[in-house]
């Protein structure tokens, strides 16, 4: 019991010091932080399986509140549960709230000087980019055959043709998810929800001794 717990006080060491390292990375917006929190979680901890980026993101994405924010209460709690998500959030708003104190006073001092708006205007671009990044990797976890292509595309195409509020879609997702897929089976047609899994399990499972 006790190796337990040093166990799980290391976990919840452990993801303070990454969400606290992906904390400033939140610049621009959490989408832009999808590249450096796979590299962290996927890549160098193997907390999270590549396949599992995508629900981690959609569940963000739909959740009230900002993406990162959400997307480190998702890995905190699947890994340490209530505190481990408390421990995670903490993290990754800290550094955040610091940066963001310390560039509205220098923005207010310096917001007429040509070289500062230069640079904005270069860490806009760079944002773009990481952006690009992030919904590559989602699209590529995400858009398993034609019906999800479909949807996708769909939804890209309301966002930019029409008025219509990203909540509706939001919404309208698993909705429509369900009626394909019910469609599917009515049909006899084969279902995939998701990538083919890895074979290796490396995945941490701290969460099924303290719930």
């Amino acid at each position: 019991m006790k190796a337990r717990q040093q166990d799980y006080m290391k976990m919840i060491a452990q993801l303070f010091m990454v969400f606290f390292k992906l904390g400033p990375s939140t610049f621009g917006g959490g989408y832009a932080m999808i590249a450096a929190i796979e590299r962290e979680i996927v890549d160098k901890k193997a907390w999270l399986k590549p396949e599992e980026t995508g629900d981690m993101i959609s569940v963000a994405g739909s959740a009230p509140g900002g993406v990162a924010v959400n997307s480190a209460a998702y890995v905190g709690y699947k890994m340490a549960g209530i505190a481990g998500a408390v421990t995670a959030v903490l993290a990754i708003t800290l550094p955040t709230f610091s940066i963001v104190i310390i560039l509205s006073i220098l923005g207010l001092m310096y917001q007429d000087v040509p070289k500062v708006a230069a640079a904005l205007k270069g860490v806009h671009a760079a944002v773009v980019a990481l952006i690009i990044v992030a919904a590559f990797k989602i699209g590529r976890a995400s858009l398993l055959d034609k019906s999800t292509l479909l949807l996708a595309g769909s939804c890209v195409l309301l966002l930019l043709l029409t008025p219509l509020h990203p909540l509706y879609l939001i919404l309208g997702g698993p909705i429509a998810g369900i009626v394909i897929i019910a469609v599917k089976q009515a049909l006899g047609r084969a279902v995939r929800t998701e990538k083919e899994a890895d074979p290796q399990n490396t995945e941490s499972d701290y969460l099924e001794y303290y719930i």
